[in-house]
């Protein structure tokens, strides 16, 4: 097992690091599960609330009026620190800057993942271009969806990217957009003795680079690139709905 060969047991041992399984969700100090659908940050995310609060209720269609924002917890509501977890079957942390994503790993006793280390990751053991293989499969990771949540929310694909409601919405009533941790069983990059899940497609994942950059495309991305798809468009400073992370940390 992974944890046998220097690494705990939500992480995957690839080469001398270790590399957290799961797209990182948060949690307070206390161990108390964060909203993923607000930045894991207090004073951003008293801004997001008190903008969308207003905006809800003029923005968009009139059956995307009606949708509440999603709740917070009573530890959300006031200063909190949010501390990345990996753990399986749950929503991952979106609306993170790198600055968030690189806070929460180093609160957990980890970091930020640099960008070979994820790449090795994604490509798992037989180092394929995506997770399962070396040729594109359509649904294989969740990537390249057929819908648009700001467009069914907003009518625009380009703007409101802030609105924490954005990752509650599902295709065709069913699917969510955003899909719970280790939810899309072909998105898996083996190893011996162990996998990592959604390196492609759910969130894009900052890496270790402090001019800013995230890795693998996220649900509604029109990428086909897989291990290779990057953006380097946006500052560290930069989050929307779409940016997550995971964790690694070197091998003991």
């Amino acid at each position: 097992m992974a944890a046998r060969r220097g690494c705990p047991p939500e992480m995957q041992q690839v080469g001398w690091s270790c590399v957290d399984r799961w797209e990182l969700a948060t949690v307070d100090r206390e161990g108390r599960p964060l909203s993923p659908y607000y930045p894991p940050d207090f004073r951003r995310l008293i801004q997001i609330r008190k903008i969308w609060e207003v905006e809800l209720s003029r923005t968009g269609p009139a059956r995307a009026r009606s949708l509440p924002l999603p709740a917070l917890p009573p530890w959300q509501r006031e200063p909190f620190e949010a501390v990345a977890v990996s753990r399986p079957g749950v929503v991952p942390q979106g609306y993170m800057t790198y600055f968030m994503a690189k806070s929460a790993c180093e609160r957990a006793g980890k970091r930020l993942c640099r960008e070979e280390e994820w790449d090795r990751a994604c490509r798992g053991a037989s180092r394929t271009q995506f997770p399962y293989g070396e040729n594109y499969v359509a649904g294989a990771c969740n990537v390249f969806r057929s819908f648009h949540p700001a467009a069914v929310l907003h009518g625009d694909a380009s703007s409101g990217h802030r609105d924490p409601r954005l990752n509650l919405l599902m295709e065709a009533g069913t699917d969510p957009g955003l899909r719970d941790t280790g939810a899309t069983p072909a998105c898996v990059s083996r190893f011996p003795g162990g996998a990592l899940y959604d390196l492609v497609g759910n969130l894009d994942e900052w890496v270790e680079d402090p001019k800013g950059q995230f890795r693998g495309g996220f649900y509604a991305r029109n990428t086909r690139q897989g291990c290779d798809a990057k953006v380097k468009s946006h500052p560290p400073s930069y989050f929307d709905y779409s940016t997550g992370a995971r964790c690694c940390q070197d091998a003991r």
